[in-house]
């Protein structure tokens, strides 16, 4: 049976980092899996898949700094920080071993740890990490005008204007033609994404945008240097890091896996639940 959003809210658990509260949810026991949700959502993505992944492994999620029901600082934003939070939850909950599984904006922290592991300072348990659609490689990513106008120098006037109406049509465009989320899907996304005045700190949040061509040696390296034990599972039509972005990845990646869906969009564990499942547990098993 599919979780609620109501259930969902219920079963998290909060943990402080740096002064920031931060919720994060854990079911399931055996390996250790550390789900990071994408950009503008929550952990409530995992949720279609939460069950099926819970049945054979220890699921870890937690809503990143300014998301979901974690807490909105004024600052103090970066994947660098992300990373470190996540860290100091694994340390929280005693996690040691672990594989992960990233999503758009969590694919940049996922390769920050990725870095940190290469370089001896951080994440040394780190084993498996599963990719879905993300910025990899930014050179091809295709950012939508919404994106580019988040992190302009007028982002923090979007920030103010946008509504539950414009964000469902821009968020709907990213989605497989016959795998769009209905307009309760979309409430709730909206409910998540406006807790504590989220909406408010877009212009904030995008700042990833910019990382990741600063960062770009360093993480792609890494995750260069990690390939035979890392995987993309790939929505073909999303705009932003579809199916482009796949070539890119079975071009420079060869000892990977990889694995693609046609007529899926930027949310694949949203859109086609069941296959992602059961290609991320053949992997990982």
């Amino acid at each position: 049976m599919a979780i609620s959003i109501e259930d969902w809210r219920s079963r998290a658990e909060y943990f402080t980092f740096d002064g920031v509260r931060i919720a994060y949810w854990t079911q399931g026991t055996g390996k250790p899996l550390l789900l990071v949700h994408g950009f503008p959502t929550a952990s409530w993505d995992w949720a279609p898949i939460w069950d099926t992944l819970s049945r054979t492994h220890r699921l870890i999620a937690a809503d990143l700094i300014g998301f979901g029901l974690s807490d909105k600082p004024k600052s103090g934003y970066s994947i660098q920080r992300q990373a470190d939070m996540l860290a100091a939850l694994l340390q929280h909950l005693s996690v040691r071993d672990f594989d992960a599984m990233v999503h758009d904006y969590g694919a940049s922290v996922g390769q920050e740890l990725l870095a940190r592991q290469k370089e001896g300072s951080g994440a040394a348990g780190l084993e498996k990490m599963i990719f879905l659609n993300g910025g990899m490689f930014p050179d091809h990513q295709r950012a939508r005008l919404i994106m580019r106008l988040a992190s302009s120098p007028i982002g923090f006037l979007l920030s103010r204007t946008l509504n539950r109406k414009t964000f469902g049509k821009s968020f709907s465009r990213i989605f497989g033609p016959e795998t769009k989320p209905s307009a309760g899907e979309l409430d709730i996304l909206w409910s998540l994404f406006t807790e504590q005045h989220g909406n408010r700190i877009i212009h904030k949040l995008t700042h990833f945008m910019e990382e990741r061509f600063s960062y770009e040696d360093r993480w792609v390296t890494a995750l260069e240097s990690a390939q035979e034990r890392v995987g993309l599972i790939n929505g073909a039509h999303d705009p932003v890091s579809g199916e482009h972005c796949y070539r890119r990845w079975v071009d420079g990646m060869p000892k990977a896996n990889e694995y693609l869906l046609n007529g899926i969009g930027h949310y694949p564990h949203v859109e086609a639940p069941a296959e992602v499942a059961s290609t991320t547990l053949n992997w990982l098993n």
